[in-house]
């Protein structure tokens, strides 16, 4: 299923546009403000984000400028009053996928969102990991030597979380409401390094003693 965060400050709105888009069959949080969005966007996986402008706490361009500067890489749609040329600019500079104006019909809105989602299933990226990569396209993790190794699901979820910032210590707990369910044992996270390094080494992830893990090599 895939996630959505919508972030906006009309609650009105907020609630009308998750309640579109659960019904189009996907799993949506809300954020009422900036920094909310922020936090959410940087401890829970999204292939979408819907972030007004115009926000309380944090600025919708703020906003979308800090999650890309921590590789928060979901495609992000701008909803905005503001329909100028150089407010679009704006808001695509600053990191943003599309741009649509309000007020807006919800087909669109969906329609829009669909397309977004068919950029992030069809995208071939890959995450370096020291001398080797994940390819998302495949889920697969690549040696230095050009070895393939499949990874479950989660597997590749948690070396995906951690390469995304590879110089950032993880904490467990976020690590574990990022990748897992949050009703999760409290050891999930140290079961799946271990499975991570019976697979790829012991260099794949590194314990950062009384703080978490981060990114190793492969």
């Amino acid at each position: 299923m895939r996630r959505l965060l919508v972030v906006e400050d009309d609650s009105d709105l907020r609630e009308m546009v998750t309640e579109t888009l659960v019904d189009e069959g996907y799993h949506v949080d809300q954020a009422p403000d900036g920094q909310r969005g922020l936090h959410l966007g940087l401890t829970r996986p999204y292939d979408v984000l819907v972030i007004d402008r115009r926000l309380p706490a944090l600025d919708g361009l703020d906003l979308i400028t800090r999650l890309r500067a921590r590789a928060v890489a979901a495609r992000a749609l701008m909803l905005t009053a503001l329909g100028t040329v150089d407010d679009r600019i704006a808001g695509l500079d600053a990191g943003a996928d599309d741009y649509l104006v309000k007020p807006f019909d919800l087909d669109e809105l969906s329609a829009r969102i669909r397309a977004l989602c068919r950029r992030t299933s069809d995208a071939t990226e890959v995450l370096r990991v020291g001398g080797g990569l994940l390819d998302l396209g495949v889920r697969d993790a690549v040696r230095a030597d050009g070895t393939r190794v499949s990874l479950s699901a989660r597997e590749f979820e948690l070396l995906r979380v951690l390469a995304a910032r590879p110089r950032a210590v993880h904490s467990r707990a976020t690590l574990r409401s990022r990748v897992f369910d949050e009703a999760a044992a409290a050891s999930i996270v140290d079961t799946y390094v271990y499975y991570l390094r019976r697979k790829l080494g012991r260099d794949v992830v590194q314990t950062v003693h009384g703080l978490g893990y981060r990114l190793g090599a492969l």
